[in-house]
């Protein structure tokens, strides 16, 4: 997941929206969100490589999103899946703050991630690369392949347009469009994460094409203030045309 832009009790009746991009190489297999038959309370997709997914929510509030954190000096061999980080906090009945606290332990056996996590009630994220941890304050949140609100072109962007897409839920159109932005940004602007100029390139938009590689779903959640969870993910194959859309709508059951 490259992209999760996400609105914190910012609008009076919806105090959840999300909208996030997955980017990845098209040969790795993957499921779209559903139900998961053996964990029946987790809502997500799913990496069918390493077992684990990369957003998520449950039945009774909680969700999560990952990004991994780009930098290839950085990466090791042999480390855990990432993915399973998500799974594991949607399966559990921890609290965000508890969350974070385990993670400052466990986050340095991983390559660099950043997770975004609420069990409900508080948002937070914790950076793995900076050691930090956040509860977030209500309000409005960009995160990519860097710290959160690293203002890359994307996640600017991206806030930005959140902000105006607000206004119009329970329409989601503009939060769906919004994802599908690939105007990559100008050169002046792009980062150097350690990719060429190239990548850089192709990997600044919000919906991404490159040589087998890209944008393989978007994921849309809003959820009311009365606990009513509407969820949309559209799957993009290697040009960018949707092959498949689920949704689903639950509302949240506390314990």
């Amino acid at each position: 997941m490259c992209l999760i832009l996400v609105a914190w009790q910012a609008h009076p009746d919806f105090p959840l929206v999300i909208a996030a991009n997955r980017d990845e190489f098209f040969a790795r297999p993957a499921a779209a969100a559903a139900w998961w038959k053996e964990q029946p309370e987790i809502f997500a997709g799913r990496d069918l490589e390493a077992g684990g997914t990369w957003l998520g929510l449950s039945r009774s509030g909680r969700f999560a999103g990952l990004t991994n954190f780009r930098d290839p000096s950085r990466q090791r061999a042999g480390t855990p899946s990432r993915g399973d980080l998500v799974a594991s906090f949607l399966r559990s009945t921890e609290t965000t703050a508890a969350a974070l606290a385990r993670l400052q332990q466990e986050g340095r056996r991983y390559n660099g991630f950043n997770l975004m996590l609420s069990d409900g009630d508080s948002l937070g994220v914790h950076e793995s690369v900076s050691g930090v941890s956040h509860l977030l304050e209500p309000g409005l949140y960009a995160l990519s392949n860097d710290l959160l609100d690293t203002p890359w072109p994307k996640a600017v962007a991206g806030k930005s347009r959140l902000s105006r897409a607000l206004t119009a839920l329970p329409d989601d159109t503009p939060l769906r469009e919004l994802l599908r932005d690939d105007r990559p940004a100008p050169d002046e602007s792009l980062p150097r994460t350690g990719v060429s100029l190239a990548w850089e390139r192709m990997l600044s938009s919000a919906f991404i094409r490159a040589p087998g590689y890209g944008t393989r779903c978007s994921t849309v959640i809003r959820r009311s203030r009365h606990g009513w969870t509407h969820v949309t993910e559209s799957t993009w194959d290697e040009v960018g045309q949707e092959t498949d859309r689920v949704t689903e709508t639950f509302q949240i059951a506390r314990p």
